[in-house]
């Protein structure tokens, strides 16, 4: 159990959190929640022992063991495979003292190793450090490829899969979906549930929370607030704790009205009867909550596009890429018209942005043709464009630089609803927060007052009021929108109509979010614990640009290959019981013979344990 008593934690000279009590039991999934800046990240801290708090205590069992994600992106020339492993401190010493032990036939050396493989539960080390990987998106042949050679992204989910490797009783995460795809995150989700641990996760995907927490843990005005249940039934709870204090009884009738409205408006614009009733379960969690919403205070407004033609763009034949060689998608058919609200589903590297890309016009077409409607003012979301923003400017030097004769207050006054109100909108952008750089970007993309939106990743920063305001801008939007999100309730609110990407192609998904998440739990070895996952050949310079369904496999050789990887499973058990044995070390000779043997054994498992991977995955 978890206990804070009297607890109390300053940043600097701000008072995050006082008067703090509190208690989080042995199993618990807590979901920790509340705007940015109200202590979340702290509170982890505090927790870890990094910080102290300013009065009261934290108690802790004596022999917790707590892992977290490392907020430093690693820069190492250790394989990802290793990498991972090393979150199993002992694990990994052992099979690198067996390693060891073996290049110098040490083999008194490599029974002591064998004993502490045993003792630490450490034989299927590298196997669950290669389902960690693969779950989290790194194609199997990505794994022994430096930890160094990955990109930003990449390498935040190494940290991810180190920090699910290491043995805990606490397990402390901010922020673990962000840099992931949709099918990453289901995934994420039932590795999740199945921890036997206390959870602690900062989030701001409230799918995500609903689908894994047991508790919302709310930071607020400097207190915390314990809620059983998870984010729905929390702001279920806060709405009616609202209630009863009478709080803006006014205000919550005219939200009532607007979410009625809201409701409406995506019934009239569902295009297909499973979209329809996906999104209407969505907002079905939204009913009751007004009170909350009202509290939130956060709202946007897109401008009216200037001019909204019917036909705004199409693609028609086109193959998709960076050059000879280097072909993502072929003959994609793809149109926009006024209205279309379409989000894109796929893995990392199937090639969703590389479409965006295309549609924007920034990947001219390989071959065939992208047409253009001469009205067509596109606003452009990319993953990269928070880091475009200019250091040691303000948000009004933004906007004069894309609307020079502008006057001052006119950018003043359309700031302000950006919640960048009075004298922030001045400030230069070096102090703002992951969030409110994003807004920013955002509220730079509505002044040019778009009629099509491609959004690849909007929401990474923003936290869960500035996500609901989206979600409503968004739905009152005229123009078409595309989108790229992990972010389930926003592109679930949002969206129409689902394309898939994958295997090079663009296709209409037929189903809805849930489908598509039963879709990908039916995978063969998308979430099988005992699905084995080899170490792999070194050289691939970045994952696979491409990974997505494939035809089953031969039933007859899927057989064979696993009963030939059980068959040298026993083998290498028999050589290991034999090693272990005190009396095989009368005969130095046997245990020579016994350690080429194991070695053997491991090559020919390894090499078995690839091949059944490879008929799994197609």
């Amino acid at each position: 159990m978890i206990s804070f008593r009297n607890f109390a934690l300053r940043r600097g000279e701000r008072l995050l959190l006082s008067d703090v009590d509190l208690a989080l039991h042995a199993g618990y999934r807590v979901g920790v929640v509340g705007r940015n800046g109200a202590g979340k990240s702290s509170l982890f801290a505090a927790l870890m022992g990094e910080v102290e708090p300013d009065r009261g205590d934290i108690d802790l069992p004596g022999k917790a063991r707590i892992a977290s994600v490392s907020q430093e992106t690693p820069h190492l020339p250790d394989p990802a495979i290793d990498f991972v492993l090393s979150g199993d401190a002992a694990v990994h010493a052992a099979i690198q003292a067996e390693a060891n032990a073996f290049a110098a036939e040490d083999w008194e050396a490599v029974a002591e190793a064998h004993q502490r493989l045993e003792e630490v539960n450490g034989y299927d080390g590298t196997a669950r450090a290669g389902r960690l990987l693969h779950g989290l998106g790194f194609p199997a042949e990505t794994h022994e490829k430096p930890v160094a050679d990955f990109s930003g992204g990449w390498r935040v989910r190494l940290n991810v899969a180190r920090a699910l490797m290491t043995p805990s009783d606490l397990l402390l995460l901010d922020e673990p979906t962000n840099h992931l795809d949709l099918d990453a995150v289901v995934w994420l989700e039932e590795w999740l549930k199945r921890y036997d641990g206390t959870l602690l996760v900062i989030s701001h995907d409230r799918e995500f929370l609903d689908n894994v927490t047991t508790h919302i843990l709310h930071l607020h005005d400097g207190k915390a607030k314990l809620y059983a249940g998870n984010y729905t039934a929390f702001e279920r709870q806060r709405a009616e704790h609202l209630r009863q204090q009478q709080i803006a009884f006014d205000k919550e009738q005219a939200e009532r009205a607007h979410l009625q409205s809201f409701i409406d408006r995506f019934k009239a614009k569902a295009s297909k009867a499973r979209q329809a009733q996906s999104r209407m379960k969505r907002l079905e969690k939204l009913a009751g909550t007004e009170a909350v919403r009202v509290e939130r205070g956060v709202s946007i407004q897109l401008p009216a596009p200037l001019r909204l033609p019917n036909s705004l763009l199409s693609l028609r034949d086109v193959d998709c890429g960076y050059g000879p060689g280097a072909t993502i998608l072929r003959n994609v058919g793809f149109g926009l018209e006024a209205g279309d609200r379409i989000g894109l589903l796929g893995v990392n590297g199937a090639g969703k942005s590389t479409l965006v890309k295309t549609l924007v016009g920034e990947l001219a077409p390989m071959s065939g043709e992208r047409i253009a409607h001469p009205d067509l003012r596109i606003g452009y979301f990319a993953q990269h464009t928070v880091e475009s923003l200019v250091a040691g400017t303000s948000p009004i030097d933004h906007l004069k630089e894309l609307s020079p004769n502008t006057a001052t207050q006119d950018f003043r006054n359309f700031l302000g609803g950006w919640q960048f109100p009075g004298d922030r909108a001045f400030e230069v952008i070096d102090n703002f927060s992951g969030g409110e750089k994003a807004r920013l970007a955002l509220a730079l993309l509505a002044w040019n007052k778009p009629n099509l939106l491609l959004l690849d990743e909007p929401t990474n920063h923003l936290d869960l009021e500035m996500r609901e305001a989206l979600a409503e801008a968004l739905s009152d939007f005229d123009g078409a929108i595309v989108m790229v999100s992990h972010d389930r309730h926003l592109i679930g609110l949002v969206s129409d109509q689902y394309w898939r990407v994958h295997d090079g192609i663009v296709e209409p998904f037929d189903g809805d979010l849930d489908d598509y998440a039963a879709w990908l739990r039916t995978r063969p070895g998308a979430d099988n614990p005992k699905t084995p996952v080899p170490k792999s050949a070194p050289g691939v310079a970045a994952p696979a640009p491409a990974r997505a369904a494939k035809p089953k496999p031969n039933p007859h050789k899927l057989q064979k290959a696993e009963e030939r990887v059980a068959r040298l499973e026993g083998k290498l058990a028999e050589c290991d019981a034999a090693m272990a044995d005190p009396a095989a070390y009368a005969d130095a000779g046997k245990v020579a013979d016994l350690g080429r043997t194991q070695l053997q054994l491991r090559q020919e498992l390894e090499t078995a344990e690839a091949e059944l991977l490879a008929l799994y995955e197609g």
